[in-house]
């Protein structure tokens, strides 16, 4: 069985975070540190797909509170389309609101340290990210209201 990946794409790292096997509970992956160049920051992520035997890839979109796309949106964006032409799996697009910070608020009700948050942080927002959407697909398929 295949997993759903997740991405939280920044200026300097992506966090990653996988469905298990059977698609039931998102977890935290990694965290990637970004190069100079978009192309082989692009190489290590269909890497670590491939050794995930990734299904599909949910890369978190960062709109601003008023729903719009700033200039983080517009990377974010760019990053998703390159990824998407070199992959053979859907890649989705996924509104991250406040994914870093519910990330945030999940690791300091968990007590841990400031220097572990900031290691995982990108991590964990990818997971909420996935958990997000997860969330989504099942409110799609739940029962109809007829």
């Amino acid at each position: 069985m295949s997993r759903i990946v997740a991405l939280d794409v920044g200026d300097a790292r992506i966090g990653v975070a996988a469905t298990d096997e059977l698609g039931l509970t998102a977890h935290p992956v990694s965290t990637i540190h970004r190069s100079k160049s978009i192309k082989a920051d692009l190489r290590v992520v269909e890497e670590l797909l491939g050794e995930l035997d990734a299904s599909k890839v949910v890369v978190g979109l960062p709109l601003l509170h008023s729903g719009q796309e700033g200039p983080q949106a517009v990377k974010v964006r760019d990053f998703y389309g390159r990824l998407a032409r070199r992959l053979h799996i859907d890649v989705v697009l996924y509104d991250e609101s406040l994914s870093t910070v519910e990330a945030e608020e999940l690791l300091l009700e968990a007590d841990v340290s400031r220097e572990k948050r900031r290691q995982i942080i990108d991590q964990m927002a990818a997971m909420v990210i996935l958990k997000s959407y997860m969330d989504s697909l099942s409110l799609d398929d739940g029962p109809s209201s007829q």
